[in-house]
């Protein structure tokens, strides 16, 4: 599986720069007026990761392949933009079809790139976003609860969305919905409110390392748990360096994550994934999960029938296929487990399945 992440903010906060970086592309238009980005640009970024590079070399494979994540840039939103202002609802349906939302919010000065807003402050741009989605979630929810709508809607939804409009309607912490409700049976809702949520601060370079007075605030507001501090413009000067340059560029402004290491992390996170690998001869390969996923979903991932068939799974954690260099010394020594079909898969698991046709 693959996760999508869209990128929302008002305009002209950075959207596209950051997603251009991200991708290492010049997919998305960024300008300095409202609205450059009119339909949404998608980008599927490999997901960097030191250990499938191990595993690939212990493996000698022919191929090597990334999980991946895709970053969808959302054109920016405004106040009024649940009731059509700006380029309206239009734009509020394409975070509905994303698993996360990263806000990028404006926290730099500038007299070169124009603000929407007279001056810059952080909390208000998120809580005008943050209101627009909520105002489009009612509207949603009081349309699905009709006399004529509700009848075509299971029991368990009506209780999930009457509670949402009730935390929407009452300004209550969305945070305790979790403790009522499964992460699964929230998103099924389909509501751009309980999607969750990242926060980048988008700063200037001076403010990359140790941030600013906006990031302070923000983050005394928000917490630090799913808030990143990055500069756009940085990371798209390091996506235009070699390794070792971009190495080096990195170590001399203090920089010890790029931005996409961070937010991949973050995201992997919030929304509770893990990676397990296969490795042999062929090809290298990670592939990303739900954490507490069972065997025979994990082998559904590489294919429907290896789920269907699933006998046993030959496992070997990644500590264990390192330090044995690969298959047969970890099944020599005793490394290699057969697991059935209520193993939960662990986060670096080495996987090989055994299934019936």
């Amino acid at each position: 599986m693959s996760f999508k992440c869209g990128i929302v903010g008002l305009p002209n906060v950075g959207k596209s720069t950051l997603f251009n970086a991200l991708t290492n592309s010049n997919k998305a238009q960024a300008a300095n007026f409202p609205f450059c980005t009119i339909d949404p640009n998608i980008g599927i970024v490999s997901v960097p990761d030191e250990r499938l590079d191990q595993l690939n070399k212990i493996s000698n494979s022919k191929k090597k392949i990334n999980t991946t994540i895709s970053f969808v840039d959302i054109a920016g939103l405004v106040k009024g933009a649940s009731k059509g202002e700006g380029l309206g609802n239009k734009f509020l349906s394409h975070i509905r079809e994303v698993d996360a939302v990263i806000h990028l919010i404006r926290c730099f000065d500038s007299d070169d790139i124009q603000n929407v807003n007279p001056t810059v402050d952080p909390i208000r741009d998120l809580e005008i976003i943050e209101t627009e989605m909520m105002i489009s979630d009612m509207e949603s929810i009081n349309k699905r609860l009709e006399k004529n709508n509700k009848k075509n809607i299971e029991e368990e939804q009506v209780t999930i969305l009457e509670t949402i409009l009730d935390y929407i309607d009452n300004n209550k912490d969305f945070d305790n919905l979790i403790k009522k409700f499964s992460k699964k049976q929230l998103n099924l809702s389909g509501l751009l409110s309980v999607k969750p949520k990242i926060y980048v601060c988008n700063v200037d370079e001076s403010s990359v390392v140790t941030g600013n007075a906006y990031t302070r605030n923000f983050m005394e507001k928000y917490g630090k748990a799913n808030t990143l501090i990055v500069s756009a413009d940085i990371e798209n000067q390091i996506n235009s360096l070699d390794s070792e340059e971009k190495n080096n560029y990195m170590k001399m402004i203090g920089l010890e994550n790029t931005g996409l290491g961070l937010l991949i992390k973050k995201g992997y996170n919030i929304l509770e994934l893990d990676t397990f690998f296969t490795s042999g001869p062929e090809e290298t390969r990670a592939w990303t999960i739900r954490k507490n996923c069972l065997a025979p979903e994990a082998a559904g991932e590489i294919h429907t029938d290896f789920e269907k068939g699933f006998i046993r799974a030959e496992t070997v954690s990644y500590e264990d296929f390192v330090s044995n260099n690969g298959w047969v010394n970890s099944k020599t020594n005793g490394k290699m487990r057969l697991e059935g079909k209520d193993y939960i898969v662990k986060d670096g698991d080495v996987l090989n399945f055994r299934f019936n046709t």
